[in-house]
């Protein structure tokens, strides 16, 4: 048997310790600088982006042949096109487009909005769920149910309709698609 499987001495030891360290250090440092919006309840795009890192990380922890320097440049490229993309995110239209999902009306006024279920792959029984959780017996009292960016439902009471501002072009969008919402 091969010794190697066991034991390859202190210098990859070493090299995971100091790699490990200064990356988390760098790691969490790079997201407090970044803001709350890196670590907020994720869209794909922060999905990815933290998928990424934490592959990055665990692949310079554990690669002998990876430099301090090389894992910490690799970090910093990653928080920084999630940094940019959000930048241009929040200035133009069209990159929205491209990079978020916008919410999709599940149910609105005593309607559950069946083809935008299906192609989110949602059942009515999701909706009922968002119901409950949100302290509802029943569809009776509620408005409307969103699918959020971020994969969640986010359900709208009657009596919390107000004037419907976050909500109308939604709507709107949806009467244009199945010329049924009221």
């Amino acid at each position: 048997m091969d010794m190697s499987y066991f034991w390859t001495g202190w210098s990859p030891i070493w090299h995971t310790l100091l790699i490990g360290v200064v990356g988390y250090l760098t790691l969490v440092i790079l997201l407090r600088g970044t803001g709350p919006r890196t670590m907020a309840k994720m869209t794909p795009l922060d999905f990815v982006i933290a998928v990424s890192l934490g592959s990055v990380f665990a692949r310079t922890v554990t690669a002998v042949d990876v430099s301090l320097a090389q894992a910490v440049v690799a970090l910093v490229l990653l928080v920084l096109v999630q940094w940019g993309l959000a930048f241009f995110r929040s200035r133009s239209k069209l990159v929205r487009r491209l990079l978020d999902s916008p919410p999709a009306l599940l149910y609105y006024a005593g309607e559950l909005q069946s083809r935008t279920m299906r192609r989110h792959r949602l059942t009515e029984v999701d909706v009922h769920t968002a119901a409950r959780q949100a302290g509802h017996g029943s569809l009776e009292g509620i408005q409307a149910v969103i699918l959020h960016q971020d994969g969640s439902l986010g359900v709208i009471g009657k009596d919390s309709m107000g004037d419907g501002s976050s909500l109308l072009p939604y709507v709107e969008r949806h009467r244009g698609e199945a010329g049924n919402l009221a």
